[in-house]
């Protein structure tokens, strides 16, 4: 390979400075009829105008920012009883009687306190239906909606679902309501802007700007085991009090609803609920208060070969006595290989298929056991009913 030349250094040359000064002499009249022909920027003004100032951030939040509100939630706790404190100084019965304890000194009776919580929501239907996250309502005895207006109005829970953490609230009265529009979840590329607008601790009507960073992120592998959901990724900051409030697209539609916020390794990662998943539980809340799970009663986990890498399928760890695989005759150890002629990449994929297939509608498992492919016909039933045994 031939040697690459040195780089010859600069030399200053003495020509540039006449050039220059040929140049200025001879352009200053060129350079006249241009600025005459600028136009004078009013005293105080600067230059553009306020529309090429304004991001799409601003239009965006325009579109949907009224339709998120405030959540305050009162919950009743009971506190059991107890022997209470004794000894000096609480034999006196008056201290006893100032600190609330019983005169005689035995055990004392279950008490109520009340506890108060704060989360976003935000409203898609006219009606006054709007979505939220159901860890923000559950048990509460008192739901009250703030709206950016500043009206307050009191709220009820129509139904709230713990597997997908999200639950959907009636306004009382007639409104107008403000309504944000939903998207489309299933267009949304990893990369595209997205918009976090929520009420974390309290501030009211806070934006944040990101991307998305990864799309169908598993709960299972972000440790919620008890969860079924398919989350995106995004780093736009979602903090406490932003959970159930929406994720917009760049042009203000909401796409998804936030829930959760990566704390400890990873921290500044956030999480949104898929809009289009959303929607398909709003509308069993609202329909009959309650959403139906399918379950076919199998815990499984991922397949891993020699070198420990990732491979295709899952791998039954145990099936659940009387269930649906085990009257199927599926068995620990079955590799799942795919329902129907979906291939299964990996345990999550496993339980959205079932999940989409739904309760009471058979579905081909293929399996391979002792390396020979087998088909079982399972048939999924509703999760609470597994879940109660």
């Amino acid at each position: 390979m031939a040697a690459s030349s040195p780089v010859a250094p600069l030399r200053a040359r003495p020509r540039p400075l006449a050039l220059a000064g040929a140049v200025l002499a001879a352009g200053l009249p060129l350079l006249q009829p241009a600025l005459a022909q600028a136009p004078l920027q009013p005293a105080g003004q600067l230059p553009g105008t306020a529309q090429s100032r304004r991001s799409f951030v601003a239009d965006a939040v325009r579109r949907s920012g009224p339709a998120v509100v405030t959540i305050d939630t009162e919950r009743t706790v009971v506190v059991p009883g107890g022997e209470g404190p004794q000894g000096f100084p609480f034999m006196d019965p008056l201290l006893r009687q100032f600190f609330g304890l019983s005169p005689g000194g035995g055990p004392q009776p279950p008490s109520q306190r009340t506890e108060r919580g704060q989360g976003s929501g935000v409203l898609y239907d006219p009606s006054g239906l709007l979505l939220t996250n159901a860890h923000v309502v559950q048990g509460s005895t008192r739901v009250t909606v703030g709206l950016s207006d500043g009206r307050r109005v009191e709220g009820k829970v129509v139904g709230a679902d713990p597997v997908t953490d999200l639950a959907v609230v009636r306004l009382a009265g007639a409104g107008p309501w403000p309504v944000a529009p939903l998207g489309n979840s299933d267009s949304l590329q990893v990369g595209e802007w997205v918009i976090a607008v929520g009420n974390p601790f309290g501030l009211d009507q806070t934006v944040t700007l990101g991307i998305i960073s990864n799309l169908n992120r598993n709960a299972a592998k972000l440790g919620l085991t008890d969860k079924r959901l398919e989350l995106i990724q995004t780093d736009a900051a979602i903090n406490p009090g932003n959970s159930g409030g929406p994720l917009l697209d760049a042009d203000g539609a909401v796409v998804g609803i936030n829930t959760l916020v990566r704390s400890g390794p990873g921290a500044g990662l956030g999480f949104a609920i898929p809009i289009n998943r959303a929607r398909s539980i709003a509308q069993q809340l609202v329909s009959s208060g309650s959403v139906s799970h399918a379950m076919i009663g199998v815990s499984l986990e991922p397949v891993r070969n020699s070198s420990g890498a990732l491979g295709n399928g899952a791998l039954v760890r145990s099936v659940m006595p009387a269930g649906p695989a085990a009257r199927a005759g599926l068995r620990a150890g079955d590799l799942i290989t795919a329902v129907g002629d979906q291939p299964v990449r990996d345990p999550a994929q496993l339980t959205q298929l079932v999940e989409r297939n739904g309760v009471g509608r058979v579905m081909e498992i293929r399996i391979t056991r002792d390396g020979q492919p087998l088909s079982l016909q399972v048939t999924p039933v509703e999760l609470s009913s597994l879940m109660g045994r």
